[in-house]
């Protein structure tokens, strides 16, 4: 009996999963696929060929193909470029891919040499001046040692 309910909710947690490869929605296709005309997301394109693609999407959910399988004829007809939307990671596209890590160490290689450089060049503090030295410890000059005097002096009773 055990058994039976677990199995049950996992085919009840399963369901919405598999439901989405069975039904598809034209909005998940349009994210998922791209016009061939003007290589953006099918989503955003207004060419003739991007309506023609809708359209054939459209009837095909209304056919029941899964995603899968709709992708499959779109990639058969219109090559597979359609359902890849990142640039290949090969030839002058590999730009695309390292640029923006090459971007990101160039800043942090800099950002450490500012620092470092910054760090470097700060002014050493202005010590207290010092007169001559009494028991290892500097001395004030003598009209600050009697400023001194005389503000400890009201402090004592």
């Amino acid at each position: 009996m055990r058994a039976l309910a677990v199995a049950f909710l996992a085919l009840l947690l399963a369901a919405p999963a598999l439901a989405s490869e069975v039904r598809p929605t034209l909005a998940e296709l349009e994210s998922e696929t791209r016009c061939p005309v003007c290589e953006g997301p099918l989503e955003l394109s207004n060419a003739p060929v991007a309506n023609r693609m809708r359209v054939f999407i459209r009837e095909r959910i209304a056919a029941g193909d899964t995603k899968s399988e709709i992708k499959d004829r779109l990639v058969a007809e219109f090559g597979p470029r359609v359902v890849q939307l990142a640039p290949e990671a090969s030839g002058f596209n590999l730009l695309a891919w390292l640029l923006p890590f090459a971007g990101l160490g160039a800043g942090a290689v800099a950002a450490g040499v500012l620092a470092w450089r910054w760090s470097r060049t700060r002014e050493p503090a202005v010590p207290a001046p010092v007169v001559g030295s009494r028991n290892g410890r500097g001395t004030l000059e003598p009209e600050l040692e009697r400023r001194l005097d005389e503000a400890l002096a009201r402090f004592d009773p």
